[in-house]
């Protein structure tokens, strides 16, 4: 069993705005219970302390990067990011499709890939330009660009402009895609794991 935070720790100060969330939000997001028994497999008996990132500005992301940063270059404290990547199909309202990229799947997976390697950079820029062209139904997009802010700020001062990259790395290890669209009246929902480690 975990132990969920009921009240925001105290050494977590939130200087940005911020608000608990309504009990039917909860029960519609299911991001935490699916990750829950990875962490309890894991790490056993931990605390637990449950963050929903909504829309977001881009400079809210930075903002909020920064707060997390101290948070993330303590060891004692370990981040799950939780997010599926391209929901594609009407009922998402998303049909990207270029067909020089090969039959619709395969450009589902061409532009989830790219924006995979955006996040492997670390560079909020180019996730944010990935994002302005082709706005990838990636629920936790906000989750993930507050994360790079994060590394960043946490590299600042430290190396120079060496950048996040020289203190950071981050690995994706595994896609998949609920289905293979052939055809637009087709639709899925595509799965994208990584790992972030500190180097050295």
């Amino acid at each position: 069993p975990l132990r969920p935070s009921i009240s925001i720790p105290p050494s977590l100060s939130l200087p940005l705005p911020s608000k608990t969330m309504a009990r039917d939000v909860d029960e519609e997001e299911h991001s935490l219970e699916l990750q829950c028994p990875f962490v309890a497999k894991t790490f056993g008996l931990v605390r637990v302390v449950p963050i929903l990132v909504g829309a977001l500005s881009a400079e809210r992301e930075r903002q909020y990067g920064e707060l997390f940063s101290r948070y993330l270059e303590d060891p004692s404290n370990f981040f799950v990011i939780s997010s599926d990547f391209c929901h594609w199909g009407e009922r998402f309202r998303y049909t990207f499709y270029d067909p020089s990229y090969g039959k619709i799947c395969e450009s589902i997976e061409k532009v989830d890939r790219m924006g995979m390697g955006c996040i492997e950079s670390l560079s909020p820029e180019k996730y944010q330009a990935y994002q302005a062209q082709f706005d990838n139904t990636i629920c936790g997009r906000h989750a993930i660009a507050v994360l790079l802010h994060a590394l960043r700020a946490s590299a600042d001062g430290k190396v120079g402009l060496a950048g996040a990259e020289s203190l950071w790395d981050i690995r994706f290890l595994h896609y998949s895609q609920s289905s293979r669209v052939m055809r637009p009246s087709e639709s899925s929902v595509s799965y994208a794991s990584a790992v972030l480690a500190a180097r050295g």
